[in-house]
């Protein structure tokens, strides 16, 4: 039964992209934090939420390029996997992922009342599901340090960032779609699916959010349900107008100490802006309806 446990656990924590970040890129986690020994060791300490911290924050940047480059692919990697390379600058080039970030963690307000049973239900909400994943034998075995460690950060003081537990819900809803994409290029599930695929993993968020609700298992006290639903509408509604603001807009190349732009914005290529010159939105007369050339009463 145990080890039924920590198999299904593992296949949660690839599914919500944990894996891909911890043991993936260079190795964000250090192998002993997922050695056996230190599974033996007493409480968490504090040192433990800085070393997932990082691993989070990785995991959340991945899975929000991947978004990103779904509202304007580019000729960067993560279009290439999603199947849409272009020979023209896209979202990455744009800073896109930089926008949607600093604006979830630092301007979306996200109380801890929510943060943290939403946080909490991407961690433990299919740990004991058993649903059997292709790749799990190429896991970690023993992850009993790296689940106590999420569960540490969960408990702490620490303010949950929002692109946390976003990143989170969209690997899951990218595993739904396709299985495979707890192993490929990249750390999260979501980068790797296919322009589609990502399409498609939208359709549960965007759709009555109880059915999401129902999926994570989130359960929260009565008076919060009404929030959650709004949170989770929120989230169909805002990822999409977040990445592509992000990536038509003009703040990776805007100077706030001269209040200048360095340079002209990927967004203002793509679009032919003239800043300086005529442009669709300007009034102009054109003449009267049905021709008229006078009103009278």
């Amino acid at each position: 039964m145990v080890g039924a446990r920590v198999h299904s656990r593992r296949a949660f924590l690839a599914r919500v992209g944990v894996l891909g970040a911890a043991v993936g890129g260079g190795g964000l986690l250090t192998r002993s934090l997922l050695a056996p020994a230190d599974a033996a060791t007493d409480s968490l300490l504090p040192p433990a939420v800085d070393l997932i911290r990082p691993v989070l924050a990785e995991l959340a940047r991945d899975t929000l390029n991947g978004l990103t480059v779904f509202a304007m692919p580019g000729r960067d990697p993560y279009s290439r996997t999603q199947g849409t390379p272009s020979p023209t600058p896209g979202a990455i080039e744009a800073g896109a992922t930089d926008f949607i970030i600093n604006s979830l963690d630092n301007f979306v307000p996200f109380p801890d009342a929510i943060a943290q049973p939403v946080g909490a239900a991407l961690v433990t909400g299919l740990a004991d599901a058993g649903i059997a994943l292709p790749g799990l034998e190429v896991l970690p075995v023993d992850l009993r340090r790296l689940d106590r460690a999420l569960a540490a950060y969960l408990e702490s003081d620490e303010a949950l960032p929002l692109s946390f537990p976003i990143a989170g819900l969209l690997n899951l809803m990218a595993t739904q779609v396709n299985p495979l994409a707890v192993n490929g290029p990249h750390l999260s599930p979501f980068a790797r699916l296919s322009y589609a695929e990502k399409a498609t993993a939208f359709e549960p968020i965007e759709r009555t959010d109880a059915d999401l609700v129902e999926l994570l298992d989130v359960q929260f006290p009565e008076p919060l349900k009404a929030s959650v639903s709004g949170l989770l509408k929120f989230v169909g509604g805002a990822l999409i107008e977040f990445a592509t603001f992000g990536a038509y807009g003009e703040s990776a190349v805007y100077d706030k100490v001269t209040r200048t732009l360095r340079e002209r914005p990927v967004g203002w290529q793509h679009t032919g802006y003239q800043p300086d010159g005529p442009v669709e939105g300007w009034d102009d007369f054109i003449g009267y309806y049905e021709g008229r050339q006078k009103v009278s009463d």
